[in-house]
């Protein structure tokens, strides 16, 4: 009895003493919050199920302040301000925004966030079937689809009498801005996944590699190995009076490629993006690789790949 009394004053006193030893967690000024961008009833919604993890005001209650769920606190914040930040919303690009926004209600509406370890004790935060409309609605506002005009079916036919051309002539296409090559022969490879982008009106086929397409059938995607090379092609959607909807003009090809070693500075992977028939690269200085870095953020979790592959039968 007096060994239980002695152990259970040596850990009242290192508990004691532990609330000393605390990480920092501010709030620091925000430069521009979402607010400014979204109807009140949307910022409502990041604010109850996203703020304490992903803004600058952090609102902790007193258990999240004492040791050592402290420092479980301190590394969701610092994890999420780094993911995601919606009090430096200005610092993204507006089609970056979007897609952020995009891919938070998927996470949302799948579960994933916010995160089971913090809802525990923070069951406020919660998002229900409500809140989660409010959301679509608003992605569904901004992106809401139209009938294609004249404009946009004489530039499919632009497109196709360019590739009638284009079919017997060979073209140098420019490095990335970054130093990654185009990789031609993109369009043989497999098909592993297909996004609809409502929310800019594009559809997109992902095609893998023979390493990435091995690496889905042995299940080993997380990390995905060195050599894995996705591409990713867009095209602009065109869309009839009945409401069917095709794939209009090419858009852009956007390639991932994994080498952990030697884009460890970017999460793994070489990044580029050539837009239009022309092949032009998009990068123009050191921003182009913040953007894609930036995007795929909120999917670090995932190798930093937003892409679920379907399966593939040998």
């Amino acid at each position: 009895m007096k060994k239980i009394l002695i152990l259970i004053i040596i850990a009242a006193v290192a508990f004691a003493a532990g609330q000393f030893i605390r990480p920092s967690i501010i709030n620091p000024p925000a430069t521009q919050d979402i607010s400014a961008a979204v109807p009140a009833n949307v910022k409502a919604v990041l604010e109850k199920g996203c703020y304490d993890c992903h803004s600058n005001e952090t609102n902790l209650k007193w258990f999240d302040k004492i040791t050592p769920a402290n420092f479980l606190v301190a590394s969701h914040v610092r994890d999420g301000r780094k993911a995601l930040n919606f009090s430096h919303w200005d610092s993204l690009p507006p089609p970056a925004q979007k897609n952020i926004l995009f891919w938070a209600v998927n996470d949302i509406r799948n579960g994933e966030m916010p995160l089971d370890s913090y809802l525990a004790l923070h069951g406020a935060a919660k998002l229900d079937d409500r809140d989660i409309a409010v959301l679509e609605g608003y992605l569904a506002e901004i992106s809401s689809r139209k009938i294609s005009d004249t404009a946009a079916l004489q530039a499919l036919e632009r497109q196709h009498a360019a590739l009638d051309k284009k079919s017997s002539s060979t073209q140098k296409i420019a490095d990335e801005w970054n130093g990654l090559a185009y990789i031609d022969g993109w369009q043989n490879w497999k098909a592993i996944s297909t996004t609809d982008r409502f929310d800019n009106g594009t559809m997109r086929v992902i095609y893998g590699n023979d390493v990435a397409i091995k690496a889905i059938g042995e299940n080993h995607i997380n990390p995905w190995p060195d050599g894995a090379i996705f591409a990713k092609a867009a095209w602009k959607e065109n869309m009839d009076s009945t409401g069917n909807i095709s794939t209009g003009e090419f858009w852009q090809v956007e390639f991932m490629v994994k080498d952990a070693v030697k884009y460890k500075d970017t999460q793994g992977w070489g990044w580029g993006r050539w837009r239009g028939l022309d092949l032009q690269p998009y990068g123009k200085n050191a921003l182009f690789v913040t953007e894609c870095t930036r995007c795929h953020m909120p999917v670090k979790d995932n190798d930093f790949v937003f892409t679920y592959p379907i399966h593939l039968s040998n």
